[in-house]
């Protein structure tokens, strides 16, 4: 099914979030960060990876944001006996009326706008990649013929940190392919509180639908024509190659990382800023919005080395280093 693009104004972009923001609060507990990222690499046309112990509402708030924005939603849970088949789909054999023999393309849960990849890092390396693949190119090719996936579309993946055994760590090629990647800290005891409140209590909270994947694509379309000014792209150009030991103006680069962040953290730096300044009433990205998005944007993008994981240095004090001594000017 082909769905129309909307035409959306600056106002609209910004009424549109705000509602979208509220109904899935209405299911989530806090996790303002967390939803405000996911909303903005879903208008960047981005994937997510949420990376959180569980328990903490990764898979319910991917539910909620996909009854909200009224999208056909599929979710594929990840284990190790999961096939690539399992999540592209396969040829089947069918009669027809005729009494003839014909293959026949049945389709996976990959097809769907809003795609919840529940626990990745539990399949094999084999179907991480056919997923990957699809997120890529956004196609699925089965007995050489080609499928284009429905738009919009969205990868939202999970993985627990702490359970490693019997697990496969994505690749940091792999990695890249999400726009951003997302820690869910756990809520304070007063979000505690209100969880309980909310889960325990005989009210049943009820999101509505505010927007559908027409409304959607429109505001990808309006967030792309934001402008960035020079200066803030030379910025982010810096900041990115500053990511990178031996050139970097940094002592925390040179020390702790292996490796910097490719071009994919720049594009999710530009699409980042201009969202964030469409949210925040601006129709021009500035370095506050590019430092707002930088953690969730690079995190994932740094290869730290033994030295790193030794001292307990995480990717997020290494980009804060960075955005603090690089120049703005």
């Amino acid at each position: 099914m082909t769905i129309q693009q909307q035409e959306i104004t600056a106002s609209e972009f910004r009424q549109l979030t705000e509602t979208i923001e509220r109904e899935v609060g209405k299911m989530i507990v806090g996790q303002r960060d967390v939803i405000r990222a996911v909303l903005v690499a879903i208008l960047a046309s981005g994937h997510t990876l949420l990376e959180g112990v569980p328990g903490l509402g990764k898979t319910m708030l991917i539910r909620t944001l996909s009854e909200v924005l009224e999208m056909e939603f599929s979710r594929i849970q990840f284990t190790p006996d999961l096939m690539p088949a399992d999540i592209t789909g396969t040829e089947i054999m069918e009669e027809t009326g005729d009494g003839r023999r014909e293959f026949r393309f049945q389709k996976g849960p990959i097809f769907a706008n809003l795609i919840l990849a529940d626990e990745i890092n539990r399949a094999t390396p084999k179907t991480q990649s056919s997923l990957l693949e699809a997120m890529q190119e956004k196609t699925v090719t089965v007995a050489n013929e080609t499928y284009t996936l429905p738009q919009p579309f969205f990868v939202l993946a999970t993985q627990n940190p702490l359970e490693m055994e019997g697990t496969y760590p994505l690749p940091e090629a792999q990695l890249d392919r999400f726009l951003f990647k997302i820690d869910v800290k756990f809520p304070s005891a007063a979000e505690l509180n209100e969880i309980l409140a909310r889960t325990t209590g005989e009210e049943d909270p009820d999101p509505q639908h505010v927007a559908g994947g027409g409304q959607i694509i429109g505001m990808q379309e309006l967030a792309r024509r934001v402008p960035v000014p020079t200066n803030v792209t030379d910025y982010i150009s810096r900041l990115v190659v500053g990511t990178h030991p031996g050139p970097s103006v940094s002592t925390m680069v040179n020390q702790y990382v292996r490796y910097g962040s490719s071009p994919r953290g720049a594009q999710a730096l530009v699409l980042g800023a201009k969202i964030t300044a469409l949210l925040d009433g601006r129709y021009n990205a500035s370095f506050d919005d590019v430092a707002a998005v930088a953690r969730p944007a690079l995190r994932h993008r740094l290869i730290l080395n033994f030295e790193a994981q030794a001292n307990n240095i995480s990717a997020d004090e290494i980009v804060d280093d960075l955005l603090g001594v690089i120049s703005r000017d």
